[in-house]
């Protein structure tokens, strides 16, 4: 491991913790944090040594406190701050002083409020001493592996009604890193993936980025196992050059979507208030992503459905796509989004036709149903018929990825297509993301039952398209660059295990 690498991973796998400005007063921020150590500490998940450091008491959560760093006893390797801004500067001596490796500062009140010189004060002690720093004004590190959980933001609340529920949840383990300028959308992202069911590997807010930044960060996780998808939101970047550096080399071997916010005049303004962001000429963004091979994303939803699409399935070697659906509607609403997204929705090869056509002429396939691209096996469609549609599909090697738009409603079809389509997509190398359009529970079941079985499942063909689009997208860069064959044997290596 690099020793950049080994600097950032005390932040994920400390030894040692110490949190100054711990309290046992539940609505405050250090006790929220501190609370989340010990209960992941005594679930037997954070095997460090966790110390509370206030002042004012001698013990909380059954944990001895110590006045000052210099009184905690042993080696200290991350420390995490969450007292005012002014006092921060001599907590952080303390912390040169005790030879602490990493420090997050939770803490808020400088250069996002124009408080530029304490925030450069900060600084100073910390390179001085060889600390690296994260933040202020930020949210900190959450990883799912180790238990570390800095978020401040209690998982649940008691409603007015005394019913006590779930308000921030963390989610499970799983390979989707987010990496985020504003802790706040953070957060809402994780709440998000863990209302879909949707693991992640690590979860790191910046803030003002004072030290630690994007590209760094980017670097550490080229290197994490438990990664294998980088969700990146972002206001500003600072240094560009090393951003550029490190994004095209974690690109080679990890997908980067980004959402890249500020991008209108009114955006960029609220931006420089909120972590002191410059945003920057958004043309120059684009073609920084472009150059590096990051997907850039509209929107939130566009964000987490790209995420899951490259969690289950491998990147597509080109831009024909194929449509199977028992819906005339929504398959052309698909190929509209899929056009509208630079895929090609063509005409299959006339080896496919004819054993469309064969299927026909033995009752396999309704005589009405038609099979150009889309593929529509109409109304009656059964589960016999997405299989066998499936299976041809597949096989036509100018076909390099397929949506399926399997509406629940038909009266013949049944929930089996679901595992048979899947596995007719387990002999091929090719992707394939689905679709159910609706909210009732077969809807939401038919879903959930696709990704069980690895397959992304959306709830508009126009989320299904966008999704496909990434992918293809993906591939693309990663063929012209020469480094798909390496992705695609990983993917499918770690898929087998």
């Amino acid at each position: 491991m690099e020793a950049s690498v080994k600097q950032l991973d005390v932040f994920f796998n400390p030894k040692s913790v110490a949190v100054v400005g711990a309290t046992k007063k539940i609505n405050k921020a250090g006790h929220v944090i501190f609370k989340n150590f010990v209960e992941n500490k005594r679930r037997g998940v954070f095997k460090g040594e966790l110390y509370p450091v206030n002042l004012h008491e001698d013990s909380i959560l059954g944990f001895q406190c110590y006045p000052k760093l210099m009184d905690v006893p042993g080696k200290l390797e991350l420390v995490v701050i969450v007292v005012p801004a002014e006092i921060v500067p001599e907590v952080m001596e303390d912390a040169a002083a005790k030879k602490v490796k990493a420090v997050v500062i939770i803490s808020s009140g400088f250069g996002e409020i124009g408080n530029c010189e304490l925030e450069r004060k900060v600084v100073e002690i910390a390179k001085r001493a060889g600390i690296r720093v994260l933040g202020p004004n930020c949210l900190g590190v959450y990883d799912s592996k180790t238990g570390v959980d800095m978020l401040f933001l209690p998982e649940t609340k008691v409603l007015t009604t005394g019913e006590e529920v779930v308000a921030t949840p963390r989610p499970m383990r799983g390979n989707i890193a987010i990496v985020t300028q504003s802790g706040a959308f953070g957060v809402a992202a994780l709440d998000y993936l863990a209302g879909r069911q949707i693991g992640v590997s690590k979860f790191v807010s910046f803030g003002n980025k004072s030290d630690v930044d994007e590209a760094e960060m980017l670097h550490y996780l080229y290197y994490d196992e438990e990664t294998k998808v980088i969700l990146l939101y972002v206001e500003g970047i600072k240094n560009g050059k090393a951003f550029i550096e490190a994004a095209s080399k974690v690109t080679r071997r990890k997908p980067v979507i980004a959402l890249k916010a500020g991008k209108t005049e009114a955006g960029a303004r609220a931006a420089a208030s909120h972590t002191g962001a410059m945003a920057g000429s958004d043309q120059i963004y684009n073609a920084a992503f472009t150059q590096t091979g990051i997907l850039r994303v509209r929107d939130m939803e566009e964000f987490f459905d790209a995420a899951k699409a490259f969690v289950m399935q491998p990147p597509a070697a080109g831009k024909n796509v194929a449509i199977i659906t028992d819906a005339g509607g929504p398959g052309i609403l698909a190929a509209d989004e899929c056009e509208t997204q630079g895929l090609i929705v063509k005409r299959f090869s006339e080896k496919t036709l004819q054993r469309f056509e064969r299927l026909k002429k033995e009752g396999k396939l309704p005589k009405f149903a038609t099979n150009m691209n889309p593929v529509d096996v109409t109304g009656s469609a059964t589960s016999e018929m997405f299989e066998l549609a499936a299976d041809i599909v597949f096989q036509d090697q100018e076909i390099h990825g397929i949506l399926l738009l399997g509406l629940h409603h038909t009266p013949a079809l049944q929930v089996d297509y679901i595992d048979r389509v899947a596995k007719v997509a387990s002999k091929y190398e090719k992707p394939i993301v689905a679709c159910d359009i609706g909210e009732t529970e077969m809807a939401l079941h038919t879903r959930s039952r696709f990704e069980k079985l690895g397959i992304p499942a959306y709830s508009s063909p126009e989320d299904a398209a966008r999704a496909m689009s990434a992918l293809a997208k993906y591939g693309l860069y990663l063929k012209k660059k020469g480094y798909l064959k390496e992705y695609l044997q990983n993917f499918f290596r770690e898929k087998r295990k």
